[in-house]
């Protein structure tokens, strides 16, 4: 029970500091959301003095804690934040901060999901065999999946685009769908999912390429080690077969530390792929990031970064909590 407490406990300081320096960030950083807003509307008026009362409505929405001590306003953000108000996005006014981001978050988790999940399943497999084939020539798939780990996601996005969309012309080059068969926004029909999964290919296929060479190397390491053990040697020594020493003795306790990473890994789909989004124009929380940071929209930064670090902290928490009603060593070490 102490444990359980513990980490109850250790989560609960740990998200109200989050959310607290969620709040004071955009705070210390120059700007103000409201004169920057007036300033692109001027702009787009042909630096025409607005009228009086376009700058109170602005004011009253996006400069509304002036004048307000911060400590009222970390209040009030509170207040919002429990009431899921996120606020105003100030470069796509009027639009709430969580409507946008409920409109990317499908995307991000569907492809940086699906994309992990299957960078995952195959750096396991493929480092299982690897291990257990160690010493021969399947060694080989080690540096070379290490070597295009270490190959920047931008370049080798890049490199697709060129290959596969612009030589080839196999696969479209930017958008999460096509945006001119559905011109009024998604819809629910087959052709539709289609052409999702078509735009999706090169953007998973850069997220797969990157990151499936560091769960082979993980798991590979793991898998030799595990060969060691006695309880992999008693088992050769009875004469089982070695495709089931393999997989009920080697690979599945090999794997543990991999699944713990997995967890983690899966926390982190919500902050997306920033740079892939960004290369592809994907309509995810990456895309959306970038977007807010280039347009010193604060409202929408602090709505992304909260909606990111919620998830990764609740990962986080499920995998303590799974790792402590598994292992008792770690319940009475924690």
């Amino acid at each position: 029970m102490k444990f359980w407490i513990r980490r109850v406990v250790f989560y609960i300081v740990t998200l109200w500091a989050a959310v607290s320096l969620n709040f004071l960030l955009p705070r210390m950083l120059p700007g103000d959301p409201a004169a920057i807003m007036l300033g692109k509307l001027r702009r787009a008026n042909g630096n025409r003095p607005l009228s009086e009362e376009t700058i109170q409505a602005i004011t009253s929405i996006l400069g509304a804690e002036k004048g307000t001590s911060l400590w009222d306003q970390y209040l009030a953000y509170w207040g919002r934040m429990l009431h899921g108000d996120l606020g105003v996005s100030s470069t796509r006014y009027p639009a709430p901060v969580g409507e946008l981001i409920a409109a990317a978050l499908p995307w991000t988790v569907t492809l940086v999901g699906a994309a992990t999940v299957i960078s995952f399943v195959i750096g396991i497999v493929a480092g299982a065999w690897v291990g257990w084939k160690r010493g021969t020539w399947i060694d080989q798939f080690v540096p070379v999946t290490t070597f295009l780990q270490s190959i920047p996601y931008f370049w080798l996005a890049l490199v697709l685009v060129a290959v596969f969309s612009v030589q080839l012309g196999l696969l479209p080059i930017i958008g999460g769908y096509d945006v001119f068969e559905y011109p009024m926004g998604p819809e629910w029909t087959p052709a539709f999912f289609g052409s999702v999964f078509v735009h999706a290919l090169l953007p998973a296929a850069t997220i797969v390429i990157s990151s499936v060479g560091g769960w082979l190397l993980g798991m590979r390491n793991m898998m030799v080690q595990t060969m060691a053990e006695d309880y992999v040697l008693t088992a050769e020594a009875k004469g089982l077969r070695p495709s089931r020493i393999r997989r009920a003795y080697a690979a599945r306790n090999a794997s543990i530390p991999s699944l713990a990473g997995f967890g983690i890994a899966l926390g982190f789909v919500v902050a997306g792929s920033i740079v892939t989004e960004q290369v592809f124009s994907y309509p995810g929380i990456g895309k959306l990031m970038i977007q807010a940071v280039q347009g010193l929209d604060y409202a929408l930064m602090q709505g992304v970064f909260l909606v990111i670090t919620l998830t990764v902290l609740a990962a986080n928490f499920l995998i303590d909590l799974l790792y402590g009603f598994i292992d008792p060593r770690v319940r009475r070490n924690g």
